[in-house]
């Protein structure tokens, strides 16, 4: 058994990459099986009646230290995403070669990183999400030298949390909150004073379970 899976130890940044990479794919097919705000309950989705059609993708960024780190920000107070903390990404515009285009000028956008310093890896499982989106997620290297500048009206904060706490399954804690008339589930992993919950700790759920489970 993975060390992951008991201690949530994930090796080297090496050893990380290595195995994402014998995993997951930058064809699209790779991204079909598919995840969601509601997947702990599939028989929700038509009760709550939720249409998930518009595309979007994130960027799920690896920082490549002797302990890998994940990159997330902290949303400004927006309407659609008041305070929480996410994945840089957002809509594929048309002209987008590709979900992982997307992703890459999106983190452009939002926080300044570096096209140049990113290295796509392959996407994750598409995730479906109660307002509608239907997000491919962009697993990436990030080289560690990077430097950020955030788009101030989207972004509050970004920050870094370690890989191992993240792809520890003691530290995926399951909560329940009511929406449009019926309970729903969803991941939650506090670090410290962040707070990771919803979509964002649903995709790296779904990291969890394609690198290491």
């Amino acid at each position: 058994m993975d060390a992951v899976l008991s201690g949530g130890a994930v090796g080297s940044s090496h050893d990380f990459f290595l195995r994402a990479r014998a995993r997951l794919s930058l064809e699209i097919h790779s991204a079909e099986g598919r995840r969601g705000d509601l997947d702990l309950d599939p028989d929700l989705w038509e009760r709550a009646g939720v249409k998930a059609t518009r595309p979007a993708a994130v960027l799920v960024p690896i920082v490549d230290r002797p302990e890998p780190q994940v990159l997330l920000t902290l949303r400004t107070e927006l309407r659609n995403h008041p305070g929480q903390i996410a994945f840089p990404g957002g809509k594929i515009d048309p002209q987008d070669g590709s979900p992982a285009a997307a992703a890459l000028r999106e983190a452009g956008e939002e926080i300044g990183l570096s096209r140049a310093l990113i290295e796509p890896i392959g996407y994750l499982d598409l995730y479906l999400t109660f307002s509608g989106y239907r997000i491919v997620p962009t697993l990436a290297r990030v080289a560690p030298d990077y430097e950020l500048t955030l788009c101030a009206a989207e972004v509050a904060d970004a920050f870094e949390v370690p890989l191992a706490f993240l792809m520890d399954a003691q530290n995926h804690s399951l909560r329940s909150r009511e929406w449009k008339g019926v309970t729903r589930r969803y991941y939650a992993m506090p670090f410290g004073e962040r707070y990771i919950w919803g979509v964002t700790a649903g995709i790296l759920r779904n990291l969890y379970e394609r690198i290491y489970a």
